[in-house]
């Protein structure tokens, strides 16, 4: 037996920008980087792995302002080991994204070689994207969010990317083995200083997105300013994240995982296991005490980092999975659990039939089960009948449906998240 569920829709503090494109002229013009890039200058414009709201219009935003400098930019992939960890893979993940020539006006150079441009303190090489170093100016494209497994005033963001981003494969594997031993702020703080100081990093365009997903913030930081100015942004995009509506769940059912959704694939901020793989923290919430995977995103490319900090997935979701490139980022990153495979069952009646048994003494109709597409899609969510009475004294909370059972086809599959009515 399955509980039965009905679906609310969060209602989150929304700020959003209307106008993408004019709020990136705005803010780079207000910058005026014409003090320092002259025409015919080359500019390498930083783009990573992640799937940013607006990110086709945010990128042609900026080559459209630097080219109304007089300069020729170009997009250089800032992803570390993604894209399967070859130049050819790299690019072939910006142009999935639509990053184009013809949908942004310039050409992506794509290669893995990097330079050493120095020593951190700590003693360890510091690694540079060869061809952004070689251009005459560099800036940075990245949105500001927690980072999915450290701590600290800053996390992902502009800093970030300028290590582990453009430190290409070589140089995120150098930066991910350091921070075993230092603390990840020793490392970004340290090593970010000194990329600063010797490569021609010229501005970064940070990007915030709210609980929908959708362009909340957007300013461009000079690159003096990014150590300062981080940490401000970080703490407005932990106050916009999405989150799931309820502190305690037994089983959490996602659609789907991927690389473009986060880092870990699934978001271990939205989960709750950013400091342990299958259990929340004594201060952490929301405590999941389960999780079910029933599929990986396109964009993600077979690679399922993530899948190994769930306890069940569908079969399909291993035949799916490019393992190569999933034990590469594994290694890279140093989460090596995160790639471990969780029980697989070919459908979806049979993988929660089993979860739910694994629960306790609770009875699968009164489990706490929640259903989502995937954690950075939190806007409406799909709640066991248990949920209805804390639900409907929720004012942050609108009920859609009254509860119905789970609509199993005949192969014992659910629809998709986007599917059930």
């Amino acid at each position: 037996m399955v509980p039965r569920v009905f679906r609310v829709r969060q209602i989150f503090d929304c700020p959003r920008i209307q106008n993408v494109a004019d709020e990136v002229q705005r803010q780079l013009t207000a910058l005026e980087l014409s003090r320092q890039i002259r025409p015919g200058h080359r500019v390498a414009v930083a783009v990573g792995s992640r799937g940013i709201a607006n990110l086709v219009v945010l990128v042609r935003a900026i080559v459209d302002h630097l080219r109304q400098l007089g300069a020729e930019p170009f997009l250089v992939p800032a992803m570390g080991s993604h894209g399967g960890g070859t130049a050819e893979g790299q690019q072939k993940l910006l142009e999935s994204y639509g990053l184009t020539f013809s949908a942004v006006g310039c050409p992506i150079l794509s290669s893995l070689e990097t330079l050493v441009v120095g020593h951190a303190a700590q003693g360890f090489p510091i690694h540079f994207d060869r061809l952004a170093f070689e251009s005459n100016h560099v800036v940075v494209l990245n949105r500001i969010k927690p980072h999915t497994g450290f701590c600290g005033p800053i996390e992902s963001g502009l800093m970030k990317m300028l290590l582990i981003g453009l430190g290409k494969c070589e140089g995120a594997a150098i930066y991910h083995r350091a921070i075993q031993t230092h603390s990840f702020t020793e490392i970004i703080r340290g090593a970010a200083a000194e990329v600063l100081r010797c490569c021609p990093i010229r501005a970064g365009l940070a990007v915030i997105e709210n609980a929908y997903d959708q362009t909340a913030k957007i300013e461009a930081v000079r690159s003096e300013d990014f150590e300062s100015r981080e940490p401000q942004l970080l703490a407005l995009a932990k106050q916009w994240m999405p989150r799931l509506p309820f502190r305690e769940v037994d089983l959490l059912l996602i659609d789907r995982i991927g690389k473009d959704l986060s880092g870990t694939g699934l978001d271990p901020n939205v989960v709750g296991r950013k400091f342990n793989d299958h259990q929340a923290a004594a201060d952490e919430w929301p405590k999941v005490r389960r999780i079910a995977v029933r599929g990986l995103t396109e964009a993600t490319h077979g690679n399922a980092l993530g899948l190994g900090m769930t306890e069940f997935c569908r079969s399909s979701v291993l035949r799916e999975t490019d393992f190569a490139a999933t034990r590469l980022n594994a290694l890279v990153s140093g989460h090596l659990s995160a790639a471990m495979i969780p029980l697989d069952y070919e459908n979806d009646r049979d993988m929660l039939t089993t979860a739910l048994g694994t629960i306790g003494l609770v009875k699968p109709p009164n489990a706490k089960f929640v259903w989502i597409a995937d954690t950075l899609h939190l806007g409406e969510v799909e709640c066991s009948e248990i949920y209805w009475a804390e639900a409907r004294r929720r004012e942050d909370l609108d009920i859609l449906t009254p509860p119905r059972e789970l609509s199993f086809d005949t192969s014992g599959n659910l629809p998709v998240f986007a599917d059930m009515v």
